[in-house]
């Protein structure tokens, strides 16, 4: 499956989603419980896979980025639980605070499902990509290859590297598994869906 085989979500549901992942964090810092959400609206309720990165504003510095590889339950539930541990998880940064959440803008890629591909089918800029090794794993969204300029052996080297693999693991390693995937991304500096909060 493709982004082509899915019907963008709208301007509408793409705000609502941002609004819910900033509400998740300043609920947790505030020590209150999980927003609630719309279960009747069959948009937020569809199956997703959800990504959800935290940047700092002016320079776009990475603040933060987890998500789930597989729809597995509502894309709503999923963008509040990638939001919390993009927040207060990601092992690479301290936990968000209160303070700091103001200065940060939000940012949601939804994953189409993980397709296996060889090298040569992967297309910097469209493709997101996951490799597998040696029971390690890494992953590195589809944005991440347009914001660095990367051409694709330099996106397979970094996937290896962002697994902690060696960087040509995805050329020599017979065991090494390489997957694609396509998302749709969207964010709060993107004018309509990005409505500030």
């Amino acid at each position: 499956m493709t982004m082509s085989d899915v019907a963008p979500r709208s301007a509408g549901t793409k705000r609502t989603l941002l609004r819910l992942a900033r509400a998740a964090v300043a609920s947790r810092l505030a020590g209150g419980p999980p927003p609630a959400w719309d279960r009747d609206d069959a948009a937020l309720a569809a199956l997703g896979a959800a990504f959800v990165t935290f940047r700092r504003r002016g320079n776009g510095e990475l603040r933060g980025c987890r998500g789930e590889l597989e729809a597995r339950r509502a894309v709503a539930e999923s963008v509040l639980e990638g939001a919390l541990a993009a927040a207060f998880h990601d092992p690479r940064f301290a936990p968000v605070t209160a303070a700091e959440l103001p200065l940060l803008s939000i940012e949601i890629s939804v994953l189409t499902p993980m397709v296996p591909a060889a090298p040569e089918d992967v297309e910097p800029g469209l493709h997101g990509v996951l490799i597998r090794d040696r029971g390690q794993g890494g992953l590195l969204l589809p944005q991440v290859a347009t914001e660095l300029g990367w051409n694709r052996e330099q996106l397979l080297r970094g996937v290896c590297q962002k697994a902690g693999l060696p960087p040509d693991t995805w050329r020599q390693s017979p065991d090494a598994t390489l997957f694609v995937f396509e998302a749709e991304v969207w964010g709060e500096e993107d004018g309509d869906a990005g409505e500030r909060p």
